[in-house]
C-alpha cells in the first residue's frame, strides 16, 4: 500500500517549474517582453507550469492573455534602472515554490535582486541576456559604456558569474557577448528565442482587418518595418534606400510600423520629402490582430539594424512566409542566409539599398520560392514550442 507522501515532498512536487522575471512585460519596451510571453505560452502548452514576475504596476494588464499567473510589484524608482524594494523580500518569501527563476535583461535592478536572493539557496538561476552584451553598444554610446563599466565588477559581473547559467539566442549573441567587458566569465548555453507564429487564425481575415484600417495600402506592394521605431534599426537608412528604388514601381509602399518611443516620425518624414518619397505609411504601434494583418499585407519584411540580438519581428515575418531583407548585424543573419529565407547585406546605406534593389529585381517565381524556404526556416529553426522545449532541458540539465 502505497503511502502518503510526506509535506516535504507535497511542497517539492507542488513546485512551479518557472518564474521569469523581467523589469516590464509592457510591448513598447521592445520584443523581449513579447517573447517572455510567447515563451511562457509555449511552455503552457507543452505541459509545463509557469509564472511571470514584473516591476510593472500592479494596475497593468499587460500579460493578462498569456494564460498564467502574473506577479506585478511596482512602483520601481531610479528611473531605467527600475529599483523596487518589494522586489527582494518577495523573492526570499517566495523562490522555494519554483524549481527554476529565468532572468530576462541586464543593466536593471532585477537581476541583481534574484543574485543577491537565491546565491544561498536551492533554487538555480538563469539569465537570457537578450543582446545585451553586444560591443555594438560600447562603440556607439562609450559614455554609457563607462557607466556600466563602474557598475560591471560588483554587478552584471557577479550576476553573471553566478548564474547556474546564461542564455543566448544564437552562436552569434554568445560570440560577441565576449567581447564587451573584462574578467567575463559565465556557464554559457544557446537556447533560441522564437515566436509560436500566427497559429491557426485566418490570414485573409488578418490581411483584410489591416487593409481597412489602412486603405491606401491595398493593391500596393507592402514593403514592411515592423518594430520600435529607433536609430539602432536604421529607419533613416530604411527611408533613404526606399527612396532610391521607389521609381522603379509605382505601386510600391514602405510601411514603418511600430511605437515612436523617441518621436522620430517627423525627421523620418522630412529626410523622405527632402529624397523626393512620399510613399510612406507610418501606422503607429498594431495591436496583436493588426500585426499579423500588416505581416499577410506585406511581400517582404525590412529590418537594416545596426544591431539586433535575435529580432522577433523577423521570425514572425517568417512564420508568415514572409522573406526577410536583413543587415548583417542581426545576430541571426547566418541562418537566414543558409536556409535562403532572406537577403542580408551591411547595415549602410548601399547595403539596404542592395538588397532592396536585388528583391525587386526578382522575377514571381523567385520572391514565391524564396517565400517558402522562409516560412520552412521558421518551422525548423524559430518555432517557440521547440525554444520553450530546449529551455526546459537546460533548466533541468542545470537545475
Amino acid at each position: 500500500m502505497t503511502g502518503h507522501p510526506s509535506s516535504t515532498e507535497s511542497a517539492s512536487l507542488a513546485r512551479i517549474d518557472c518564474l521569469h522575471v523581467i523589469a516590464s512585460l509592457d510591448p513598447a519596451t521592445g520584443g523581449t517582453a513579447e517573447g517572455v510571453q510567447q515563451l511562457a505560452g509555449s511552455a503552457l502548452r507543452g505541459g509545463r507550469t509557469v509564472e511571470i514576475l514584473t516591476l510593472d504596476l500592479p494596475q497593468s494588464t499587460w500579460g493578462n492573455t498569456v494564460g498564467c499567473t502574473v506577479h506585478r510589484l511596482g512602483p520601481c524608482t531610479l528611473g531605467t534602472y527600475r529599483y523596487s524594494a518589494l522586489l527582494r523580500p518577495w523573492l526570499r518569501a517566495h523562490h522555494g515554490q519554483y524549481k527554476s527563476v529565468v532572468v530576462h535583461g541586464l543593466w536593471q535592478y532585477h537581476g541583481l535582486a534574484v543574485r543577491s536572493e537565491l546565491l544561498a539557496t536551492a533554487t538555480p538561476y538563469f539569465v537570457y541576456t537578450h543582446g545585451m552584451l553586444d560591443p555594438w553598444f560600447k562603440h556607439q554610446f562609450p559614455l554609457k559604456h563607462l557607466k556600466k563599466s563602474a557598475y560591471w565588477p560588483w554587478g552584471e559581473y557577479r550576476v553573471l558569474r553566478d548564474a547556474r547559467a546564461v542564455l543566448f539566442t544564437c552562436e552569434e549573441e554568445r560570440r560577441l557577448a565576449r567581447q564587451s567587458f573584462a574578467h567575463y566569465r559565465a556557464n554559457e548555453a544557446v537556447v533560441s528565442f522564437g515566436s509560436p507564429g500566427p497559429g491557426d487564425a485566418d490570414a485573409t481575415a488578418q490581411r483584410e482587418a489591416f487593409l481597412q484600417q489602412f486603405p491606401q495600402l491595398r493593391d500596393k506592394r507592402v514593403l514592411l518595418f515592423l518594430g520600435r521605431v529607433h536609430l539602432k534599426k536604421a529607419c533613416d537608412l530604411l527611408v533613404s534606400a526606399f527612396a532610391a528604388v521607389a521609381h522603379t514601381d509605382p505601386q510600391l509602399q514602405l510601411v514603418i510600423a511600430g511605437p515612436d518611443p523617441d518621436g522620430l516620425e517627423p525627421q523620418l518624414r522630412a529626410l523622405a520629402t527632402g529624397l523626393g518619397s512620399d510613399r510612406i505609411t507610418f501606422t503607429g504601434m498594431l495591436n496583436e490582430q493588426l500585426k499579423w494583418g500588416a505581416l499577410r499585407a506585406a511581400e517582404v519584411l525590412l529590418l537594416p539594424s545596426h544591431q539586433e540580438n535575435f529580432g522577433i519581428s523577423v521570425v514572425e515575418a517568417l512564420a508568415c512566409a514572409v522573406p526577410v531583407l536583413i543587415s548583417d548585424k542581426v545576430n541571426i543573419w547566418r541562418e537566414i542566409t543558409a536556409d535562403g529565407a532572406g537577403l542580408v547585406a551591411p547595415d549602410t546605406l548601399a547595403g539596404t539599398s542592395q538588397t532592396m534593389a536585388t528583391w525587386l529585381g526578382f522575377t514571381a517565381a523567385q520572391r514565391a520560392a524564396m517565400a517558402q524556404q522562409a516560412e520552412q526556416c521558421f518551422v525548423q529553426r524559430f518555432h517557440m514550442d521547440a525554444a520553450a522545449a530546449k529551455l526546459q532541458q537546460v533548466l533541468d540539465a542545470h537545475g
